[in-house]
């Protein structure tokens, strides 16, 4: 399963982890750098040298080609930039803003650079700045997302440039997979099916919500005041939910969730917590080693593109 975006990475599939806080550390990574993804590291809000000790900490782990999201509204982005030059990262990937100012350093120095888009505006913008790739993600993943679904952002960002486009959001086995791949991506990246592996450092009860999460479980909060995030419904999304229909601040809203991300990954409080998860939690119905993942992910895909190839013929 060879792709622009393999040659671009190195890698030797075109799957990409996502970049998750609390969830996107070293153990995560360089078990999917090693089964042949592109394995990531979530700076999230971490200081920078803790993001450097991750960097080599996978590199402890695998001499295989890794990355790091940097989410650009942290107050840290700048020095995690820096830490990045100079750990001499293969791979960068981007949320939550703009990286052209940062760009021109990371090209400089042979980093990869593939910013996450939520419209076709921002892509055509990091083509012309310089991005190797994208991640078009729509609404269907979790944590803090867009409005557009995948289904109708990939195609028009694919239209829209000339470099290669990965999909994101509701990629939850061979059949979301191929599906990108016929809307034109050349790549997927996954979030939630990676965060029940066996490798990912993240409470049991956490996994487990995961695990039994029924279709209708998925709820996005935080809409009222532009930063839509999704999560698996519980005590806390009912009163969240509840204080912003009755027109909660912004702070008011920020004092319910701070630190409730940790709380459910860390912790295992899957009932105050934030259980970030995108909307394929309900098809996920068992926990593997991220090889497993991804070999039965590529079987399928492929079955399923062999079998469009014979029946366009």
């Amino acid at each position: 399963m060879k792709t622009r975006v393999t040659e671009i990475l190195g890698t030797e599939y075109p799957i990409i982890q996502g970049g998750m806080a609390w969830v996107a550390e070293h153990h995560l990574a360089s078990a999917v750098s090693e089964a042949g993804g592109l394995g990531l590291i979530g700076a999230a809000n971490a200081p920078a040298e803790v993001v450097r000790q991750e960097i080599r900490k996978v590199r402890e782990r695998t001499e295989k080609p890794f990355g790091v999201n940097i989410m650009l509204l942290s107050p840290y982005a700048e020095e995690v930039a820096q830490v990045v030059l100079e750990e001499k990262v293969p791979v960068v990937t981007t949320g939550a803003g703009n990286p052209e100012k940062y760009m021109e350093a990371w090209k400089a120095a042979g980093i990869k650079v593939i910013p996450v888009v939520a419209s076709v505006a921002l892509a055509r913008r990091m083509e012309r700045y310089g991005a190797d790739a994208l991640v078009a993600e729509g609404c269907e993943a979790g944590g803090h997302i867009g409005e557009q679904t995948t289904m109708t952002l990939l195609p028009q960002v694919v239209d829209s440039v000339d470099i290669p486009v990965i999909g994101a959001g509701g990629v939850g086995d061979g059949r979301g997979m191929a599906a990108m791949f016929l809307l034109g991506a050349e790549g997927v990246q996954i979030g939630t099916r990676f965060v029940v592996s066996d490798e990912a450092q993240v409470h049991e009860n956490y996994k487990n919500r995961i695990v039994e999460a029924k279709d209708i479980d998925s709820v996005v909060t935080g809409r009222s005041h532009g930063h839509p995030v999704r999560t698996l419904r519980n005590q806390s999304t009912r009163e969240y939910l509840k204080l912003e229909a009755e027109g909660a601040s912004f702070e008011e809203l920020e004092k319910l969730t701070l630190g409730s991300l940790r709380r459910a990954v860390q912790e295992g409080n899957v009932k105050n917590g934030s259980v970030m998860a995108g909307q394929i939690a309900g098809m996920i119905r068992k926990r593997q080693s991220c090889r497993e993942i991804i070999l039965e992910l590529v079987e399928e895909t492929e079955t399923l593109l062999k079998g469009a190839e014979k029946w366009e013929k």
